[in-house]
């Protein structure tokens, strides 16, 4: 049973986030050791991030495909803004699928995340092969208080990120992620 899969993180799960991740430490290497990893969903700032980047940018362009061609070329030139203004509102609903879909889970010797909604993307990071987590935030995610952990690991193929992270949980992860690269160093 996956207690913390993406279909489960609606408007009570979102509100608890903070408390997962903070739970997540203590429960993350203690579930792991049951053998189900305790899964931790990105915050729900990460969603209004990226909606309001949505509704900025297409709103723009609705705007721009609508009033134009309205004023230049007549009224009925107006309908130029339903395709745009059709993408946002599809745009809306998938923005919010691709966000439920992110999570990671801290293992004994690896961490798990994983993505996506049409096809799954699952990637191992083993403690022992990462040599560089570095925390970043534009300015963008700094405005809605986001971090972005990025993984580099011995493997170009295998580097990892996980965006959207509160900055203090991302600061946590970095340096336990760090922590637990140089205890379990392969020889690098």
């Amino acid at each position: 049973m996956d207690t913390g899969s993406p279909q489960d993180t609606g408007p009570d799960a979102a509100q608890g986030t903070a408390q997962g991740t903070a739970q997540g430490t203590a429960q993350g290497t203690a579930g792991a050791a049951g053998g189900e990893p305790v899964w931790i969903a990105l915050p729900p700032g990460l969603l209004k991030m990226r909606r309001l980047l949505l509704v900025v940018w297409l709103g723009l362009i609705t705007l721009a495909a609508g009033l134009l061609p309205g004023l230049l070329a007549g009224p009925a030139w107006a309908a130029f803004a339903l395709p745009p203004l059709a993408l946002l509102v599809w745009g809306w609903v998938m923005t919010e699928r691709n966000w439920r879909s992110w999570r990671y889970a801290e293992r004994a010797d690896d961490l798990l995340i994983s993505r996506g909604v049409l096809w799954r993307e699952e990637t191992v990071v083993p403690y022992g092969r990462m040599q560089l987590v570095e925390v970043t935030s534009g300015p963008v995610e700094r405005h809605f208080g986001l971090a972005s952990v990025q993984l580099h690991t011995a493997a170009a193929a295998t580097d990892a990120t996980i965006p959207g992270l509160d900055p203090a949980e991302a600061e946590r992860l970095r340096d336990r992620l760090t922590e637990l690269g140089e205890a379990r160093s392969a020889g690098l």
